[in-house]
């Protein structure tokens, strides 16, 4: 294999920096038009009263929708993502504004030193972890497989797969029984994506990871289940992760005919993480606009 610059292979780093492929990546909500639709649909019913969740890429998008809508239902809430401090500091006063106390922690959670600081600033901030939920992600396109350089493959397992691993591992020790424990994989896992090989193959090895997990914790009452979000309108794809020509017709091959918006994806995330949710574990929910897959 080729050595990057620095004259150390890639596969033997702990971390890759953000590459070149998009540098408008992940994009800002606030650039972004039409925008999303994030605002929860109904009151609360304190379904997460008194719990503390970890909500990542919670800045835009589906994690704003679900940071959102977690205070509402009564929690509080703690905010990573990468470096969007304008779109984050918007959804603090969102979920603010619900009731909730809120810790923002920017940073590259693909670094396992930052996902311990993570978890060690909500146990010193509110002595208690109840809800992790694994939303943060990446995604490349790329038509021919031989343009996925070494780094990219890297950066996107390790933004999309890696740090779930990390988070989990930082969290273990706090998960105590009841918690619960939500991932984000996606539909590209069910259907492929041609131009999305390395993000597909990171969403199937979330799926895998969601369903050992849950083999491995449910002998000690923590749940763990996922989402499979179809097209859903985000900074995701318009910033770069999805190329123009997917762009323009962006959502429309889906049975509804249109992209889903976040707050449509969300309930699934605040049911799983939720006593409503209290007898599935290993499981997958599906919010795609009705695609039908084998899941």
């Amino acid at each position: 294999m080729i050595a990057p610059d620095d004259e150390t292979p890639t596969l033997d780093k702990a971390h890759i920096a953000e590459t070149a492929e998009e540098p408008r990546m992940p994009g800002h909500e606030s650039e972004l038009e039409p925008k999303p639709e994030w605002q929860p649909r109904y009151p609360g019913s304190g379904r997460l009263k008194g719990k503390v969740a970890i909500v990542t890429g919670g800045d835009s998008g589906i994690g704003r929708a679900v940071a959102v809508l977690f205070a509402r239902e009564g929690a509080n809430v703690a905010i990573a993502y990468l470096d969007e401090d304008d779109d984050a500091e918007a959804t603090q006063g969102f979920c603010e504004a619900e009731g909730a106390e809120v810790l923002l922690w920017p940073g590259d959670l693909g670094e396992p030193a930052h996902s311990k600081k993570l978890v060690q600033a909500v146990i010193d901030k509110w002595g208690r972890l109840d809800v992790l939920i694994n939303n943060a992600g990446e995604q490349h396109p790329d038509k021919d497989i031989r343009d996925i350089t070494p780094e990219q493959l890297q950066r996107t397992f390790q933004t999309n797969i890696f740090s779930m691993v990390y988070l989990v591992q930082a969290a273990r020790p706090h998960l105590k029984k009841g918690a619960a424990i939500v991932n984000c994989t996606s539909v590209t896992m069910y259907q492929g994506a041609s131009e999305l090989l390395d993000y597909s193959a990171t969403k199937g090895a979330i799926t895998a990871f969601t369903r050992s997990l849950s083999e491995n914790l449910i002998e000690d009452g923590i749940r763990v289940n996922a989402v499979a979000p179809g097209p859903i309108w985000t900074p995701l794809n318009p910033f770069g992760g999805s190329s123009p020509e997917k762009l323009e017709h962006f959502g429309e091959s889906t049975p509804i005919g249109r992209p889903g918006q976040p707050n449509e994806v969300a309930p699934a995330f605040l049911f799983l993480a939720c006593e409503d949710a209290s007898y599935m574990s290993g499981q997958v929910l599906h919010p795609n606009g009705g695609t039908i897959v084998n899941g």
